[in-house]
């Protein structure tokens, strides 16, 4: 609940950030020389670019969480069984154990998006974002049932 705050909060202030930059496009361009009104439309192409990111990440964050809640109704959220450090780190031996065993899964069944979470999951534990990032994207496809490049 805390992370949806969070997020919610920093959405907000890039959107009041994103109404500040645009509005100071518009005074560019209301000038009306040719050097303020090049300046104002690139001013103007910044919040538009900032919008479509936050579009999308939040529409993947909500599908994220579909699934994670459909997941959890069927009872197979991955298990947390990771050993952690006494800091509360994760331990990296530990969780390359758990990716191993996921990858597995994931090799066994290619075209089951659940498998595809917990693979994500276990990418996220091994703080490998990119790769995190990727697999839940192909988990969100193959629940909607959208192509997937092998």
């Amino acid at each position: 609940m805390r992370a949806k705050i969070t997020y919610f909060v920093l959405a907000a202030v890039l959107v009041v950030y994103f109404v500040l930059v645009g509005s100071r496009g518009v005074l560019l361009i209301e000038q009306g020389t040719a050097v303020t009104v090049t300046f104002g439309v690139a001013v103007l192409i910044l919040p538009l670019i900032g919008v479509w990111f936050l579009w999308h990440t939040t529409q993947f964050a909500r599908k994220a969480g579909l699934l994670a809640r459909e997941l959890e109704a069927e009872g197979g959220l991955p298990v947390d069984e990771l050993r952690r450090t006494p800091g509360g780190r994760i331990d990296r031996d530990s969780a390359d154990e758990v990716f191993a065993k996921r990858r597995a899964e994931t090799e066994q069944s290619p075209t089951d998006w659940r498998t595809w979470f917990r693979l994500a999951v276990a990418y996220h534990d091994a703080r490998d974002t990119p790769r995190a990032r990727k697999a839940m994207q192909r988990a969100i496809a193959l629940h909607d049932g959208k192509p997937v490049r092998a």
